[in-house]
Order: C-alpha cells, then structure tokens, then sequence
C-alpha cells in the first residue's frame, strides 16, 4: 500500500486547504470594515483571498503542468498581495494586532505548500515519458 494519499480533486491539495483557511478568515475579518472600504480595501482582500483558491482549482483542471503551474503562481501571487492588504488594514486601525498575526500566519503557512506544489509539478512536467514497453 501506498504512504502517499491518491489526490482526486483539487479540495485534496493540501496547499489548496491551507488558501481556504486564509479566504474563510479573511472573509471574517473583513466583515467589520467600515463602508468607506468597501470598493476598496475590502473588496481588494475579498478578490485576492478567493484567488488563492480558485486559481488553484483552475489550475488543476488544466491538462497541461505549464498551464497548472502558472495558474499555481497566481494563487502565490494573491498571497502576497494579502500580505500587503493586512498591513494595510492593520496600518488604517481596522483590524488588531492579534487578527493580523492570524493573518498573516495563515499566509505564512499556505506559501510553502503552493511552493512545494509548484515544484512538485514542475518535476512531473520534466520527467520523460514512462517507456511503453
């Protein structure tokens, strides 16, 4: 029996769990941001939150590693941009130091894993054909 666990959608990518972690915690922070942020910094947090997964999703449904990767890069891409938006929030008082660190751990946590799926499809992609002997 295998140690590794058979992945049959993209919700068993442990990178893609960890972005959900982020955009279920980001879609409650955001919740008590004042009005003013709502075209704003909230929707900005809101977009770049479900990109991590939903890019992740796209990218899995592709038929090409290339395609999978950029589309894994992307969903990186949007992690660091949440970064940004945390500092921001945090900058502008509207969240606290503690929902901040949350955030920014989960982030923290999420990155490697993309990295290591990254990788991981970046070696498939150049592993040559299995002989069909």
């Amino acid at each position: 029996m295998s140690s590794q666990r058979e992945i049959k959608s993209f919700e068993d990518l442990e990178c893609w769990k960890a972005c959900r972690e982020v955009k279920l915690f980001v879609s409650g922070v955001i919740k008590k941001f004042p009005p003013v942020e709502k075209y704003a910094l909230t929707d900005g947090m809101r977009r770049a939150s479900r990109s991590t997964t939903e890019n992740l999703a796209e990218g899995y449904g592709r038929y090409h590693y290339q395609e999978n990767i950029q589309f894994c890069r992307i969903s990186r891409g949007s992690l660091f941009e949440l970064i940004d938006q945390f500092i921001t929030a945090k900058d502008e008082k509207y969240i606290n130091d503690n929902e901040y660190q949350k955030g920014r751990e989960l982030i923290n946590k999420a990155i490697p894993l993309v990295n290591g799926y990254i990788n991981y499809l970046v070696r498939a992609k150049n592993q040559p054909p299995p002989n069909n002997k």
